[in-house]
């Protein structure tokens, strides 16, 4: 599920700046982890809410893989 304001797209695709192939991966943040994407340039989307620990987010990223 996207959020109000986030990227929408779960489907891999090419940083324009850096040329890396995005893919859906647990990331962190000063408020907890959570399900996006990012490349070399940094955190790209946000694709989920945020969890209290990677084991929650990596256990959840199948339906992120899924869609």
């Amino acid at each position: 599920m996207s959020l109000a304001g986030e990227i929408g797209d779960l489907n891999s695709f090419t940083c324009d700046d850096c040329g890396v192939l995005m893919h859906n991966q647990v990331l962190c943040s000063a408020a907890g982890y959570y399900i996006g994407k990012a490349c070399n340039c940094g955190p790209y989307s946000r694709l989920s809410g945020y969890y209290l620990t990677f084991t929650a987010a990596e256990q959840d990223i199948h339906t992120f893989r899924t869609r």
